[in-house]
């Protein structure tokens, strides 16, 4: 179906590959994907919904997955100032040929606060069968109003959350490891430490090392990160763990623009009574979180030598953030 709404440029490629990092690289622009499971036409599909920022637009996608697990069928929005009206629309596409799905969205008002994905005052809703089978964004009412439409009975999952971002030394997002939680700041930063009497010729031997704080706080430091380019550890919110695993090897070993991974993966931690002697915790005035189990396998390649496929972050927990850090020279 020929799309009349203008495309960003960072989707043109975008439905072919979810990892298309070619792309990003040449769009230059932050990419946040995320993916719920859901039932539309009596089949659990995927719902993937992106936002991409430029220096020019914010644009919006809306792809729901194929019969043989492509995303078959999209709806993209391009979100330019002088383009007032496409802030609020709809639009329809078919799956398999005659089941009708909806698309209506209203980012009249949406707060960004600088970011990619907004932050509030907005709705991005997907409707099939007479019902909201997906609904994003605070302006719930307004989006019930509009479609007309009653809640699914099926609440959707989170699946995962992809993000590329580009930074020098310190990228920074923010996650919610659970639908009913709190938000999370989440920052990495690559330092460089010198050692006076070093291996250099100037005398002075520079070490890099790693920093993750969740909300302010150090919960993961690795030094001689150009041995440790590739591990992960545990750290601790309330009754949760969360597993978190990074491969940096190319920021330090590959020239040119490229990124690093890291997976961040919750776990309950009741269902885990061993701790790992490498955990951290940082307290929190958040109520218990509570994470349903599940044993659905995900899986990640970079495509590129620095990849994490070996390791194993099949847990209790269905939900992964997967965030793409480019270091920009």
């Amino acid at each position: 179906m020929q799309d009349a709404i203008g495309i960003p440029a960072c989707f043109s490629s975008a439905l072919k590959s979810s990892d298309d990092h070619t792309t990003v690289t040449r769009s230059g622009q932050s990419v946040h994907m995320s993916v719920y499971r859901t039932k539309i036409a009596d089949h659990c599909r995927l719902i993937t919904i992106t936002w991409c920022k430029n220096l020019m637009l914010h644009g919006l996608s809306v792809s729901v997955e194929g019969p043989e697990g492509e995303a078959q069928y999209s709806c993209k929005v391009e979100l330019k100032p002088w383009y007032f009206w496409r802030k609020q629309g709809s639009k329809r596409f078919l799956v398999h040929g005659n089941k009708a799905v909806d698309i209506f969205w209203d980012l009249k008002a949406a707060k960004f606060n600088g970011e990619t994905e907004p932050t509030s005052e907005y709705y991005v809703a997907v409707v099939c069968d007479q019902e909201v089978v997906l609904l994003v964004g605070d302006l719930r009412k307004e989006a019930y109003r509009r479609t007309g439409c009653r809640p699914a009975l099926i609440d959707p999952i989170l699946v995962s959350k992809k993000e590329h971002i580009f930074g020098k030394r310190k990228f920074s997002t923010r996650a919610k490891f659970h639908e009913k939680g709190r938000w999370h700041e989440i920052s990495i930063e690559c330092k460089n430490k010198s050692n006076i009497g070093g291996e250099s010729s100037s005398g002075v031997h520079v070490q890099p090392e790693m920093e993750i704080r969740f909300d302010g706080h150090v919960v993961i430091h690795v030094k001689h990160l150009q041995w440790k380019f590739r591990g992960n550890e545990s750290i601790h919110l309330n009754k949760m763990r969360v597993e978190v695993y990074w491969d940096v090897h190319d920021w330090l070993f590959s020239p040119g623009l490229k990124h690093a991974l890291f997976i961040f993966k919750p776990v309950l931690s009741s269902m885990s009574l061993s701790m790992s002697s490498s955990s951290h915790s940082i307290s929190s005035s958040s109520p218990p979180l509570s994470l349903s189990s599940t044993s659905t396998p995900l899986s990640t390649q970079t495509g590129s030598s620095g990849s994490l496929e070996g390791f194993s972050v099949n847990e209790s927990s269905e939900f992964c953030l997967f965030l793409y850090a480019w270091k920009v020279e």
